[in-house]
């Protein structure tokens, strides 16, 4: 396998920080010597999980196996997702915020016709829902654990217990459609546009600018070429926990 120079459009401060994550793990278990440094294995995750890099290439450019570079990679993601927040924690930074937008997105998967669990019929493709909450700059609070795309948004956002959690804290929250009927969720006027009337167009239109600053979070997430397309067991999607 032939091997060049190549680059990952991320900051030096995103490296650095994997970096001190996994020399912590190292010296929380003790490691002695390992094939990569704590700063080369950092390099390699993010270029797996930014630029979709396969094992195979990974294994080629850093001159190691298949098996330590699925080793590297599935210790960086435990370690990543053990310092994310979990709901009540984002919920509490929600609350200084003058308001929280709540999203669903679909993660796409390789899978078949017959797994009708994973099938979304608003996207018209297999996929995990994943469910985002971001502040009013379009900056990501929390992100869901992945459930089976043919989940509803709505019935997603119970699952995770969003909408109490939310509601708990007193914050504003601002959703699609998809969402009428989760409790103080501010969601737009449902109808056809020529039937609505002009005090809930003029709603609908600022409701729709509102959400539209929450598209910059789900913009952040894909620009991860891993979350394009997954291609892995989705067992292992649905157990990591929410992440930022």
């Amino acid at each position: 396998m032939l091997v060049y120079p190549s680059g990952i459009d991320l900051s030096g401060s995103t490296l650095r920080y994997l970096s001190r994550l996994l020399a912590t793990r190292r010296r929380e278990r003790g490691t002695r010597w390992r094939r990569l440094s704590a700063d080369r294995q950092a390099l390699l995750v993010l270029a797996h999980l930014r630029c979709g890099h396969t094992y195979a290439q990974l294994a080629a450019g850093f001159s190691i196996g298949i098996a330590t570079v699925y080793r590297y990679v599935a210790e960086a993601v435990e370690v990543l997702a053990a310092g994310a927040p979990d709901l009540a924690t984002a919920a509490r930074t929600a609350a200084r915020k003058a308001f929280v937008i709540l999203d669903g997105t679909l993660l796409p998967i390789d899978r078949v016709a017959a797994d009708r669990p994973y099938y979304s019929g608003k996207h018209k493709k297999h996929g995990m829902n994943v469910q985002v909450i971001t502040d009013p700059f379009g900056r990501l609070l929390w992100a869901s654990p992945a459930l089976p795309g043919a989940v509803h948004d709505i019935k997603a956002a119970r699952t995770h217990g969003i909408i109490d959690a939310l509601a708990e804290v007193g914050v504003r929250c601002w959703a699609d459609k998809g969402y009428q009927g989760a409790g103080t969720v501010r969601v737009p006027y449902r109808g056809r546009w020529e039937k609505l009337s002009a005090g809930q167009k003029a709603v609908n239109v600022s409701h729709a600018r509102i959400r539209a600053v929450g598209e910059q979070a789900m913009a952040t997430l894909k620009s991860w070429r891993l979350l394009r397309k997954l291609r892995c067991s989705t067992t292992r999607i649905t157990d990591l926990p929410g992440s930022t």
